[in-house]
Parts: C-alpha cells; sequence; structure tokens
C-alpha cells in the first residue's frame, strides 16, 4: 500500500494493529498455558476474551471507514512472539517463565498502546468519531492490562527462580 494521505496513513496503522490483536489473541493462548501460577494464567485468559472484543472494534473501524477488515504483517509483534518461542525452547524453571511472561505481556501492551495512541488523533483528524472513540477503548482496555501486569512484576516472588 502505496501512503498518499492521512487516510492512506490510517489504513495503514488500522491494518498493522489489526494483525497485532489477532497475532497476540493466539499468543496470549500460549502465555496463559506456559504460565504456572492460576493468577497468570486467569489473567492471560481474561485479555484473550477482552483482545477479541477489541479485534470486533476494530472491524467496526474498517467498516467506518469503508474498507474490508485487512490485516498486514506487523514485524514488531512477529519479534516479540519469536523471542517468546526461543525463551521457551531454552526450558526455564516455570519462576523464569513466569516472570518472563509478565515482562512479554507489558512489552506488548506498550507497543499496543502506542498503536492505539498513534490512530485515535489520525481518526479525530479524519473527522471519524465513531472510530476515535472505539481506539479510545481499546487503548484504556491495553493501559489497564498493563496496570495490572506492572502490579504483578512488581509483587513477583523472585525467590521462584531457580538459580
Amino acid at each position: 500500500m502505496t501512503v498518499e494521505n492521512t487516510e492512506d496513513l490510517f489504513v495503514e496503522g488500522l491494518q498493522h494493529i489489526y494483525y497485532t490483536e489477532q497475532r497476540l489473541l493466539d499468543a496470549l493462548e500460549e502465555l496463559e498455558s506456559t504460565s504456572s501460577t492460576e493468577e497468570l494464567q486467569s489473567g492471560f485468559s481474561e485479555h484473550r476474551s477482552e483482545t477479541e472484543e477489541q479485534i470486533e472494534r476494530l472491524e467496526q473501524v474498517f467498516e467506518a471507514v469503508g474498507q474490508e477488515p485487512e490485516a498486514a504483517e506487523d514485524p514488531v509483534i512477529e519479534g516479540m512472539i519469536e523471542a517468546h518461542e526461543e525463551f521457551v525452547e531454552q526450558e526455564p524453571s516455570d519462576g523464569a517463565l513466569d516472570r518472563f511472561n509478565i515482562a512479554a505481556g507489558q512489552k506488548s501492551e506498550h507497543y499496543e498502546i502506542a498503536c492505539y495512541g498513534n490512530l485515535t488523533p489520525l481518526a479525530d483528524q479524519l473527522g471519524l468519531d465513531e472510530a476515535a472513540d472505539l481506539l479510545e477503548q481499546n487503548m484504556r482496555e491495553e493501559q489497564e492490562e498493563l496496570d495490572t501486569l506492572a502490579e504483578m512484576g512488581e509483587e513477583f516472588d523472585y525467590g521462584r527462580i531457580e538459580a
């Protein structure tokens, strides 16, 4: 896609976050299955349900701009997923993997917040008030999840990581 104007820039960004959310839907299942505590498993499961709703909102945004939902590969999220796969292959202790999963979740939340933070003002500039509201809602949910993960990281028992 050649970006020639604000709408093109918006649609391209929308395609990237749509791809990101779809990839994270699967990644959250992996984070849930590789976590050893019920609290982490439950958190990733709940966020997976929230991500499904966010994908639906993104599809509404595509509709608002007269576009069919289309995903464009995002190398940033691919790199994050690859880093997790490589860490898991090292067969770390449960505690180390749990802490890594928390950090992986935080990284993806920061990235998603940045994406939504860039798309929302573009939607505003294009006069897409409903789209801006939907994107803002997704961004608020990502911020709440980041806050939850940050708290989990602060409360993490590092004694669980075997030396």
